[in-house]
């Protein structure tokens, strides 16, 4: 079972929606398309479901050419952020609706109506109708009448953005196994790099209709393949500031360098990009083999058991993470460390150079 994407476009009004973009998804595989608001993540799920035919490019399911086929001919199930139920039916009845159209018999359709509810916490509610719920409960009937059907192609849509947070964290953890069980391919679109994660799998980043990296999640994080995904795969985004690179060091703006070792140290000469996350900066008293910068605080966001620091470091706007809740005052100087070892590399055309997690004795190309 393989889901196929060959070239395949979408324009609207003018507008591209989506590049064209080849993929190929496997049988019980989880694929996760990460990027911003309005990246095209809901553009490209519709194209696999068939609900938009593509601009250029063919669909292929298990090798059948399947671009003009009908929504309603596919073997697809959909479930959207904004919950969709038939409002004249109880929770037990739309979970059962499509089971029922399968002509599954009433034994089978009891089995599985208790599964699902019993995965997604419903099985208190299954005799009310979904005005008589909350609205997280209505995702959850959603949800559990799309994992009902047992197809091959189950889209998500940000399906866990409206749930609160402890039953959001199960369900993170229970969906990819239900489907590798099930032998689904599943695709699910977040904003979050964290819920990609977390999900594992496969990610795909996707940046204004482009997918710019789709490989195994934790590979894409640690070897983003150029700046663009590897702002959308942190959240915050990453932090860069332009380098050079001078025989076995790089020099910083500031006049601080590094020593390179290893494979870093046959980096091409000239002109790069350093780049490195939010919890790789470390905010206090100077450190040894560390890089130390001077700081000035611009603004502080405080999470609960973490806080953001938005830095002012040689005129470039970084972003660190601390544990607990830190006080500082707007303007306050601060010592920034920075461990080089954590330092990602882009060349002049913004591409991966080098990362620590790709350090092979020789920089990517």
């Amino acid at each position: 079972m393989s889901l196929r994407l060959e070239g395949v476009s979408r324009i609207s009004n003018g507008e591209t929606h989506i590049y064209p973009t080849d993929m190929e998804l496997q049988k019980g595989s989880m694929n996760v398309l990460l990027g911003p608001t309005s990246a095209g993540k809901t553009s490209l799920m519709r194209l696999m479901a068939g609900l938009d035919k593509p601009d250029s490019g063919k669909i292929y399911w298990n090798e059948r050419d399947v671009t003009k086929l009908r929504v309603q001919d596919r073997d697809i199930a959909m479930v959207y952020q904004q919950f969709v139920n038939y409002p004249s039916m109880t929770v037990y009845d739309n979970i059962a609706s499509p089971l029922k159209l399968q002509k599954k018999s009433a034994a089978q359709i009891e089995t599985k109506v208790h599964e699902m509810a019993e995965l997604l916490k419903l099985t208190s509610i299954l005799d009310r109708k979904p005005n008589e719920i909350s609205g997280g409960q209505q995702q959850r009937c959603a949800m559990a009448r799309a994992l009902a059907k047992d197809v091959g192609l189950v889209l998500m849509d940000e399906p866990l953005a409206n749930l609160d947070y402890k039953l959001r964290e199960e369900l993170r953890v229970e969906i990819p196994r239900l489907f590798e069980a099930s032998g689904s391919i599943f695709v699910y679109a977040t904003t979050e790099p964290e819920e990609a994660l977390l999900l594992g799998g496969n990610s795909a980043t996707i940046w204004e209709g482009r997918v710019t990296q789709f490989g195994p999640a934790m590979d894409v994080y640690r070897n983003p393949a150029d700046e663009t995904t590897a702002r959308v795969y942190s959240d915050p985004p990453m932090n860069f500031i332009s380098v050079q690179k001078q025989g076995p060091v790089v020099r910083f703006p500031d006049g601080h360098s590094a020593k390179l070792h290893g494979g870093l140290a046959a980096l091409a000469e000239g002109q790069h990009r350093a780049g490195f996350r939010a919890h790789h900066l470390t905010i206090g008293d100077r450190r040894q083999n560390a890089i130390n910068f001077e700081a000035k605080l611009i603004a502080t966001e405080l999470t609960g058991s973490d806080s953001f620091v938005h830095l002012d470091i040689m005129g470039e706007r970084w972003i660190g993470l601390v544990s607990g809740l830190q006080v500082f005052e707007v303007g306050q100087n601060l010592t920034v460390c920075l461990d080089p070892a954590n330092i990602l590399y882009f060349d002049a055309n913004g591409k991966l150079a080098w990362s620590p997690d790709n350090d092979s004795g020789r920089p990517k190309v």
